[in-house]
């Protein structure tokens, strides 16, 4: 059987190894592109330009760009100033949770004593919009499902982190803190999804190393896998040193990100975050 021909757009194949994560075949709209630029950009601001550069690279036309930006200033997503647009509402919440993601620092980890963070839903009847407003919260907030309506994880992490995110537990929770709580190791593996976390940050880590290492430029691609990445870093658990592998992926995947996303945006506006 004759050999399959390489892919004209991926010629050496670096993408494939993450095609699944970077969603390329997912059209992106001119919001999530506008939106998604601001949560990479330094002080989450940049002037219509840039936006429109962005955007080009998805054949969003600077018509629908200043349209879009217009829509995101009215619904309190973004504000404007001399030109430049910068994120606001729940977006810039968004963005300090990015920032959190990427320099875990911001959420406050602190040495681990052993007790756990309970979170258990306190009321009987709830809308459907309150329960998704509560999973949103808690995957925030880096805690996991033990049961229905029993949410969890080791307590190391800032108790006041994300005041938005904790309101909305506040709400519907009954919380505790300094929790016994005996889950085998296989378990915490199970909840916290470690494994299939770190296969898959292991996969973004080596395909942002190789376009640091490519001599051809494809900016749609490296905006995609910043996305990407971004987006995975955010759900990282965040678990104590004592309940990760010794080889845990988390630091490289920041180091790399962090070296890529300097060198992406200044290639693409000239900037530094």
């Amino acid at each position: 059987m004759a050999a399959a021909s390489p892919d004209p757009v991926d010629p050496d194949g670096r993408r494939a190894g993450v095609a699944d994560l970077v969603a390329m075949t997912r059209p992106l709209t001119a919001r999530s592109v506008l939106a998604s630029a601001l949560l990479g950009a330094r002080d989450a601001r940049l002037p219509v330009a840039g936006l429109v550069a962005v955007a080009a690279l998805f054949g969003i036309s600077s018509g629908a760009v200043r349209t879009c930006l217009w829509r995101m200033v009215a619904d309190g997503e973004l504000t404007t100033d001399d030109s430049t647009y910068a994120l606001a509402g729940h977006l810039l919440e968004r963005r300090r949770r990015v920032d959190d993601a990427t320099r875990p620092g911001h959420l406050g980890s602190r040495p681990w004593d052993g007790s756990w963070e309970l979170a258990v839903v306190s009321l009987e009847r709830r809308p459907a919009a309150d329960r998704t407003a509560l999973r949103r919260a808690a995957t925030a907030l880096h805690l996991a499902e033990l049961r229905e309506g029993v949410w969890t994880r080791p307590d190391n992490l800032d108790p006041d982190r994300l005041p938005g995110s904790r309101a909305v537990l506040d709400r519907q929770c009954v919380q505790f803190r300094d929790a016994a709580c005996d889950i085998a190791p296989a378990a915490v593996r199970s909840l916290f999804t470690l494994d299939e976390w770190a296969h898959d940050a292991r996969r973004l880590t080596a395909a942002m190393a190789a376009e640091l290492a490519a001599t051809s430029d494809d900016p749609a691609y490296r905006f995609l896998l910043s996305i990407a990445v971004m987006r995975h870093l955010q759900l990282d658990p965040l678990l104590p040193v004592a309940l990760l592998d010794p080889d845990w992926p988390a630091d490289d995947l920041r180091h790399t990100y962090r070296r890529f996303d300097e060198a992406f945006n200044q290639r693409l506006f000239g900037v530094q975050r």
